[in-house]
């Protein structure tokens, strides 16, 4: 018997239930996760990427989000393999990409990025001489200065990079896009006061902090109209420090999101290790419980859907991720606390996921431990 059995029908379909962001409708409400593959060599998504994203589309995925794809700058990797959105050859590839998520009857946004100081400096990447840029040079887990601020040119530079990528994907026939704007990244360098540190106007308070963010997202918003969805993802953990908090209180968490729903976001992307923790105490609001309380704006959960620990766990500590029962979701679904739900290393394991669990099929889903072997399948 399925894991889902102690729901009625009519519950577990409200996962399944379409849902629409401005003037785009989904099928449903299940998310695909972005997650970095490194499988683009020269940056170019080829064939297997293409059949990698279908198979997703044809197995019920309401809306796929992209891994992270590089902004035209030459230090935005950290690591080889990863996917340019810029330059005709990588952006043929997305074409096809978009192409056959389509022909499967699914809907596909692009996640915009640019790793930031989170790029080594000896490491393997593109581009080997090009040093890592932050808001003041400080590198995410040691808190060491390894470079020099970012001039005002470069943050320019920058601004501009995200709104011409969000102009292709509007052009190659994506339904939206993503800017990635967590987990220590660059857009969340500035947001973040220990690796942010300036003294001008891209420095200074949490909401003071926000301006690189805002140019970011405005940038976008005039690429592409007014309504073109607009996702952006955050969150309060950071490489090396999953307890960190840019927000300590809802008024605070209020303050931050307030400038970036006004910018022109139609929907935040709340990422967090585990969906069904509370975000502060007093509350079982998660972070897209609260963001979506404070802001108005529809919100995206993510974390451990599906499974019983956080993908921290299986890199570090060599834990198994074993499936559980998704009514903690669906209670919490239910009442409206999020719109959408983002599924990633279940879905990665196992393309048909989303099938299997509609029909009730969880005891066949692939495991994850088994299932990570096979990120082209």
């Amino acid at each position: 018997m399925g894991r889902n059995e102690e729901f009625k029908n009519n519950e577990l379909e409200a996962l399944y239930q379409p849902v629409s962001i401005g003037n785009l409708t989904l099928s449903n409400r299940i998310a695909m996760a972005p997650m970095t593959r490194g499988f683009s060599p020269n940056g170019i998504p080829g064939p297997d990427v293409v059949g990698y994203y279908r198979r997703r589309a044809e197995n019920e995925i309401g809306l796929i989000i992209t891994e992270g794809t590089l902004i035209n700058h030459p230090a935005a990797a950290e690591g080889l393999g990863r996917p340019n959105f810029h330059g005709e050859a990588a952006l043929n590839g997305w074409s096809q990409v978009v192409e056959s998520v389509h022909q499967a009857g699914g809907k596909i946004i692009p996640q915009l990025w640019h790793v930031g100081m989170a790029r080594q400096i000896d490491g393997d990447n593109p581009n080997p001489t090009a040093l890592p840029i932050g808001p003041s040079g400080i590198d995410v887990i040691s808190g060491e200065k390894l470079t020099v601020p970012m001039t005002l040119p470069e943050i320019d530079q920058i601004v501009k990079a995200f709104g011409q990528g969000a102009s292709d994907a509007k052009r190659l026939g994506f339904d939206g896009i993503e800017i990635h704007g967590a987990h220590g990244y660059l857009i969340d360098q500035f947001f973040w006061e220990k690796t942010n540190q300036r003294q001008d106007k891209y420095g200074g308070d949490l909401i003071a902090r926000t301006r690189f963010a805002i140019e970011i997202i405005e940038a976008c918003r005039q690429a592409v109209g007014p309504d073109f969805p607009i996702v952006f993802r955050y969150s309060q953990w950071k490489l090396g420090d999953y307890k960190a908090k840019l927000a300590e209180t809802p008024d605070q968490l209020s303050a931050f999101l307030a400038p970036l729903a006004a910018a022109g976001v139609d929907v935040f992307h709340c990422s967090t290790r585990r969906y069904w923790e509370p975000e502060f105490e007093g509350s079982s609001l998660n972070l897209a419980g609260w963001t979506k309380q404070l802001t108005g704006k529809p919100t995206i959960t993510v974390g451990s859907v599906g499974l019983d620990n956080h993908f921290i766990d299986f890199f570090t500590e060599g834990k198994g991720a074993k499936a559980t029962s998704l009514t903690p979701l669906m209670e919490r679904l239910q009442k409206k606390e999020f719109d959408i739900v983002a599924v990633g290393r279940a879905l990665l394991a196992d393309p048909a996921w989303a099938t299997k669990t509609h029909q009730n099929r969880t005891d066949e889903l692939i495991p994850f431990e088994l299932g990570v072997e096979k990120t082209l399948s």
